[in-house]
């Protein structure tokens, strides 16, 4: 028994030694030995074999070409008024009667069918579509064939991500997480003064930059000029929770979000000591007005860090950008967006939260090859004086997807959970009667 005791204390003194050596000391000063660039590498070499060997299973289609895609129809991107003319247009009588036609029914009931295939908004709810197979879970439809080097290299993965990298990406995050706890305690001891705000800044970074290392991630960041600066508010496109730690490995944010129980709740008390987070209760977060002026407290002084904010309000399948709800634009102040994109081939960082819990999700990140993304800093942006908060949000919108090259979607990512808004409906309706009244007026003038 002292010989099995004695064996286990040296694998522990091993191991913690290799991963204080060699994974968190080069992550608390921001280096990199060169590992996870060779463990990149060999992944892609591996990813590139297994596609090869899998389109050897594939004789018949070999003059396929390699593009992934959810896309099962092909939609018509026009006008409601010039498809309706089109239709109109085929029959003998076209606009010469304001009236309503009989061919446009044709048009409603395209969208409809289109909606019940295939809709543009809740396929964003859903992993996106790979190239290729990643020798995880999912796969697209062009390779569904196995060979046994294939599957003997799947198993081989399979070891490596269970027994080797997810003991070593909790004992990171374990690590990562408590001293946040701990050194946040401690620094919120300290008197207010930039001694302290010092302290802070580097708890955070060093213990956001450790559990970055917990998932593997292998980040680049552009255009490290326009970073947010204090006194002002980052917005960027919302994937995962796991953007939080990829924005803050690069830099310190103040945190805004619902006051939360358990584990959590203790992780936010001990940041709120340290830094000026925002942190609201629930019944506090239906005061749009509270809300706003806390807000605008916070970004009006300009020695606080610059607040986070995902104005999206939930996580979108890394394909889109979808609608800015326009609170975070109301405030004022200098806004800095950020466009963040991630690599799919390594592992999937979205969180379908109507389908895996926080912990589901997590065992996911952390049993996956790696968290690849690429992160634009953007130039920072003010409202113009003709413009309202909702043409604000829209012109920051587009710039982050243009950026990432995302598509721009103008659907509120609500209706992953709730029904369509009624006023969605009633602006298709006032499309239309605007076709059918200016058909009209069109009509009397000839008359």
């Amino acid at each position: 028994m002292d010989d099995f005791r004695s064996l286990a204390g040296n694998i522990f003194a091993v191991w913690f030694s290799v991963v204080l050596v060699f994974i968190m000391l080069p992550s608390m000063f921001g280096m990199s030995l060169g590992i996870s660039e060779v463990y990149m590498k060999i992944l892609v070499k591996m990813l590139e074999w297994a596609t090869l060997r899998i389109q050897k299973g594939f004789e018949e289609q070999k003059k396929l070409r390699m593009v992934a895609s959810n896309v099962i129809i092909q939609r018509d991107e026009l006008p409601m008024e010039e498809e309706i003319v089109g239709l109109r247009q085929s029959r003998s009588q076209c606009l010469q009667r304001g009236d309503f036609e009989l061919s446009d029914v044709f048009y409603f009931s395209k969208k409809g069918f289109e909606a019940i295939v295939e809709d543009e908004v809740t396929q964003r709810f859903s992993s996106e579509e790979l190239i290729s197979w990643n020798l995880l879970t999912r796969t697209n439809y062009n390779f569904q064939y196995l060979s046994l080097r294939v599957t003997l290299i799947w198993v081989l993965g399979v070891f490596v991500r269970y027994c080797i990298l997810l003991p070593l990406r909790v004992t990171l995050a374990t690590i990562g997480i408590s001293w946040l706890v701990v050194g946040a305690t401690l620094v919120g001891q300290l008197p207010n003064g930039r001694v302290k705000n010092w302290f802070s800044e580097n708890v955070h970074l060093v213990c956001c930059r450790i559990c970055a290392r917990a998932l593997s991630s292998a980040i680049q960041y552009h255009n490290k000029e326009n970073r947010p600066k204090k006194g002002g508010i980052c917005v960027a496109n919302h994937t995962s929770p796991i953007d939080i730690i990829i924005l803050a490995n690069d830099g310190c944010y103040a945190m805004v979000g619902q006051v939360h129980g358990g584990l959590m709740g203790v992780i936010q008390r001990a940041m709120a000591r340290a830094c000026p987070h925002v942190w609201f209760e629930r019944s506090e977060m239906r005061d749009r007005h509270l809300v706003t002026k806390r807000l605008r407290e916070h970004v009006f002084d300009k020695e606080k860090l610059p607040i986070l904010i995902f104005p999206e309000g939930t996580c979108i399948n890394n394909t889109s950008v979808m609608m800015f709800k326009k609170g975070s634009f109301e405030i004022g102040g200098t806004i800095y967006p950020v466009a963040i994109k991630y690599d799919p081939q390594f592992g999937d960082a979205f969180w379908n939260s109507s389908k895996y819990t926080m912990v589901k999700y997590l065992l996911r990140m952390m049993t996956s090859w790696a968290i690849k993304c690429n992160v634009w800093y953007l130039p920072p942006m003010t409202r113009q004086e003709d413009e309202d908060a909702v043409q604000f949000a829209n012109r920051v919108k587009s710039a982050i997807a243009k950026q990432g090259g995302l598509i721009e979607l103008p659907w509120d990512g609500g209706l992953k959970r709730d029904k369509v808004k009624n006023s969605f409906k009633e602006e298709q309706q006032k499309n239309y009667s605007k076709i059918i009244v200016g058909a009209n007026n069109e009509f009397q003038k000839k008359e």
